[in-house]
């Protein structure tokens, strides 16, 4: 019975506030706003949002953040995969980048932005002695005006994403018979690749990569840490009129919503005619019989790009720790004169209480989703039904949609319900992008599990329920924690969510941090972004160190 309720709880957790949000969303762009004295329908907000000063630039700078960093990260990961499946270039990478899927992306951007800022890690390096710097330059490097520290900072951390999504694809490709196919016929390593696996692989990965660009083209926290601030992306200036006292600026910025919704939606269409684009210039690669066999310096540099963006988020990480501890650090000294706890000592009474609810939400929100995600992959046992592309299309619905598009109408609808600032909805908001993490990530392991066992135990007469405790979980149990630690992470994450309905009442280490990026106090933002670093590593640390503890006395039969 309960396994029967799986699906149809999943599909109320998702699309319920999805379409309460959207409709909280749409009505209030129109003018219909009770609580506020909007009783008919009109389009004069939207008049009033192209109004606004710079509002198209705003929309052509997320659109433009939305392609680039999907092109980029997409094109990189695709040249190293290209050029180094099949070796022990691609598991040496993948440890490297790996934890870094875990990791916040305002954590990252706060390390970006204390890598490349004019004081910052890399200027100490290198002055005096090769630029003569005696004080930081008068540079516009992090909020820059084009938003290219943003696009860095977005680029940085898509590309393990993407990376991992990429090499769970990879075994369903027949790679060892496409290259040898490809070198006999004299295509150099990358081309055969390209033109034999690579359209195969990418329609596995291409739901992953629309999120990537929903996100990129919507992201609120990243844009405030990194992104330009006149004017600011389309979706950061939303978030600045629904905070506004001024309470009829909620119609102007659910108006904006939908403009960002168009915009993500641009930028989808968009990226539809580059597949197109690509497809014909593949297929003019392999009508022309352009083989390209000299690639050694496009695998050189794809391997170089993927280091790099490794690289440069480790060593922002590392910047974000040593300003926490730092005592007096002047420009253009490389290390501190000295270290001191006065930082952490003096912020701990204030985080105790982000910290806790961020432990809060983050648990309750991935226990739910986990249990959801196993008694939903129980059901497709049963029933012996895998989910199809239309599954997966809803699984992917709340990171394919711009959250600021049902987020505002979600904050709405919870006013009118009562339930503003309180846990419950907090968990609520947090599980509707855990979810589809935590099901995704599930999914694989649970498929790969040898039913033969379970078999066995059912000839032996026990029920399901003894087979599920006493065997699937156990063999999995690795698995599930992962899961756990990926829904942990995910919601240790969210920004947007947590301020709308958490009203500022609620707060968790995540908006304390993006909130502190304004005072420019590089300690305590150091101090804040080292528990976004913490929480999620913990997690993961949980999920690899547990099972060897639980079974540690079985170790004598492992292969």
């Amino acid at each position: 019975m309960l396994t029967r309720l799986g699906p149809a709880l999943v599909i109320l957790l998702l699309t319920g506030p999805i379409a309460f949000g959207l409709a909280g969303t749409v009505l209030p762009a129109f003018g219909f706003l009770p609580v506020l004295g909007g009783m008919e329908l009109t389009l004069r907000h939207f008049r009033d949002l192209f109004s606004e000063p710079a509002i198209f630039t705003s929309a052509s700078l997320s659109l433009t953040m939305g392609l680039a960093t999907a092109f980029i990260s997409l094109l990189t990961v695709m040249l190293f995969i290209a050029g180094y499946a099949g070796t022990r270039a691609i598991g040496r990478v993948q440890h490297l980048v790996s934890p870094l899927l875990s990791l916040p992306h305002a954590a990252a951007a706060f390390g970006l932005a204390f890598l490349i800022a004019p004081s910052g890690m890399l200027a100490r390096l290198i002055s005096p002695e090769l630029t003569g710097w005696q004080r930081p330059p008068d540079l516009l490097i992090v909020n820059d005006p084009m938003g290219l520290a943003m696009m860095a900072g977005l680029i940085v951390k898509e590309i393990p994403f993407l990376l991992l999504m990429t090499l769970a694809a990879l075994p369903q490709a027949p790679l060892p018979q496409t290259r040898m196919l490809a070198a006999s016929l004299g295509y150099g390593r990358m081309a055969g690749f390209l033109l034999g696996l690579w359209p195969v692989i990418y329609r596995q990965i291409r739901l992953p990569v629309f999120a990537v660009i929903a996100f990129a083209s919507s992201v609120v926290d990243v844009g405030i840490i990194l992104g330009p601030t006149r004017p600011a992306p389309l979706a950061v200036r939303l978030v600045e009129w629904m905070d506004d006292p001024d309470l009829s600026m909620r119609n102007l910025a659910s108006a904006g919503a939908l403009l960002q919704l168009g915009v993500t939606g641009l930028a989808l269409a968009l990226w539809l005619g580059l597949e197109r684009l690509g497809a014909a210039l593949c297929t003019r690669m392999a009508m022309h019989g352009w083989r390209f066999r000299r690639d050694a310096l496009i695998r050189a540099a794809a391997l170089a790009a993927m280091v790099l963006a490794a690289a440069i988020v480790l060593a922002g990480l590392c910047s974000l720790l040593l300003w926490s501890f730092a005592g007096l650090w002047q420009f253009p000294d490389a290390l501190p004169s000295s270290f001191t706890l006065r930082t952490w000592m003096r912020t701990l009474p204030s985080i105790l209480e982000p910290l806790r609810m961020t432990l809060l939400a983050g648990l309750l929100s991935t226990l739910i989703a986990s249990l959801l995600a196993i008694l939903c992959l129980m059901n497709e046992d049963e029933t012996r039904r895998r989910p199809g592309r239309g599954a997966l299309t809803l699984l992917y619905l709340p990171l394919l949609i711009p959250q600021v598009a049902f987020v505002f109408g979600l904050q709405l609808f919870l006013v009118y319900a009562g339930m503003l600032a309180t846990l419950p909805a907090l968990v609520l908001a947090h599980l509707v992008f855990v979810m589809p993490y935590a099901y995704l990530s599930l999914k694989d392991p649970w498929y790969a599990f040898d039913r033969r066992y379970d078999q066995i135990a059912a000839g032996l007469g026990k029920g399901r329920a003894r087979r599920f405790f006493s065997i699937r979980l156990p063999v999995m149990l690795r698995a599930v924690l992962t899961t756990a630690a990926v829904g942990f992470a995910v919601s240790v994450g969210l920004y947007l969510p947590t301020v709308l309905v958490g009203a500022g009442r609620l707060t968790t280490v995540t908006s304390e941090a993006v909130a502190l990026a304004s005072g420019g106090n590089a300690r305590v933002i150091g101090a804040y972004a080292f528990w976004q670093m913490f929480l999620p590593a913990a997690g993961f640390a949980v999920a690899t160190f547990m099972p060897t503890l639980i079974f540690r006395r079985f170790r004598g039969m492992q292969v």
